[in-house]
């Protein structure tokens, strides 16, 4: 997924901005994350955006989760108080919403979303270990 354009002070938003980090995984551990976090009691993922290519998801978290972010197999981007913009269009040339903002909560806690990508790891371990 690219992310140049979320720390490009020249791209303006469209809409009010909010001040998020990007989590980026391999598309099949996202999806397995998201199924998880939607079927959680109580757990709630915020807006997720897919690179075109399908390679890979984008989790949108609070600010400042970069700086702690230590999860293997995964990046934290900061967006540097910069903010994304939630609108219809997506914030990052090249991505689409899989979960657009207004049918997901505003971001997704970082702790929630490391035990949902732990869980999706050992899933699908589990499931390439039986073929």
């Amino acid at each position: 997924m690219e992310t140049s354009r979320i720390n490009d002070p020249r791209t303006p938003p469209s809409t009010p901005a909010v001040g998020c980090d990007v989590v980026t995984v391999p598309a099949r551990q996202g999806l397995e994350a998201v199924d998880i976090l939607r079927r959680g009691p109580g757990e709630a993922v915020g807006p997720v955006l897919h690179d075109d290519g399908g390679g890979t998801l984008g989790f949108l978290v609070p600010p400042g989760t970069a700086a702690a972010w230590d999860v293997p197999g995964s990046t934290c981007t900061g967006t540097d108080g910069r903010g994304l913009s939630l609108a219809p269009q997506p914030p990052v040339e090249g991505s689409d919403w899989l979960l657009p903002p207004g049918e997901a909560d505003l971001a997704t806690d970082p702790a929630v979303l490391r035990r949902a990508l732990g869980e999706a790891a050992r899933t699908i371990e589990a499931a390439d270990s039986c073929r």
